[in-house]
């Protein structure tokens, strides 16, 4: 235990007095736009796994009590398959709302043709 709370200490510190240099570097080679671009890729990535990771526990509870009631109660096995078929299409559903959401917070940006300008690809 104290071995982990020593690397953890080291870690920190280490992290904390490097920051500031990299920061220092970072703002000297800003472009502007380029910081609300990588914001929104980072948000788009963060939603679509956060979203993938709530629905596949949903996905996983709901199949847990479907098995259960299929063991409990054989004869209703096929209306208990068809409800769990629609709540996983209902679940997944979710999934790609956010898939959605997330081109479009990447591809109907206003601020990509800037950032494209300043790579050089846009005009």
């Amino acid at each position: 235990m104290r071995k982990w709370l020593i690397l953890g200490l080291v870690s920190l510190a280490v992290l904390f007095f490097t920051n500031p240099v990299l920061a220092q570097e970072a703002a000297n080679k800003m472009v502007t736009g380029f910081g609300f671009f990588s914001a929104i890729v980072l948000a788009a990535g963060l939603g679509v796994g956060f979203a993938a990771l709530g629905c596949g526990i949903g996905m996983g509870h709901g199949i847990r009590g479907a098995c259960e009631g299929v063991a409990r109660n054989p004869e209703v096995a096929g209306r208990i398959t068809v409800t769990m078929i629609l709540g996983l299409a209902l679940i997944e559903s979710l999934t790609i709302y956010a898939l959605v959401i997330a081109l479009i917070l990447l591809y109907a940006n206003p601020v990509i043709p800037k950032f494209l300008t300043t790579l050089g690809l846009g005009g």
